[in-house]
């Protein structure tokens, strides 16, 4: 019974959410895709890119926090005696190794558009 009621208290522990600070990207702007589709199509102003480049980067933030979690489940699973075998390593681990490389990808990506549309505002602004 005590290793069901440990088990119960990792498991909630791993599910919880990541920390509740609050990054940057909950302050900004938020732009719905359609919102942020229309002002990729027409971004001329030093402004409209400065607003793509500030909901990419806070893709960037969200993205890595997210990954930041799966890495720190992952390591969680394989510190637990309890959940670090063959079976637990096929398939949870290997799921939260797999989402925190997909979402590292995807928060690159966030970034380069970032910092591009970073680099079109001033460019913008030059003219």
């Amino acid at each position: 019974m005590k290793h069901l009621f440990q088990s119960v208290a990792v498991l909630g522990a791993l599910l919880a959410p990541p920390a509740l600070a609050a990054p940057n990207y909950e302050a900004q702007e938020h732009l719905s895709k359609k919102q942020l589709t229309a002002l990729v199509a027409c971004a001329k102003t030093p402004a409209e890119h400065e607003r793509i480049a500030a909901y990419y980067r806070a893709e960037y933030e969200r993205l890595s926090a997210e990954a930041d979690h799966h890495a720190d489940m992952a390591g969680r699973f394989l510190s637990n005696p309890a959940t670090n075998n063959d079976k637990s390593a096929r398939g949870t681990v290997s799921h939260c190794i797999s989402m925190e490389r997909n979402l590292r990808s995807k928060s690159a990506k966030a970034r380069a558009i970032a910092e591009e549309h970073k680099r079109l505002a001033q460019a913008a602004a030059q003219q």
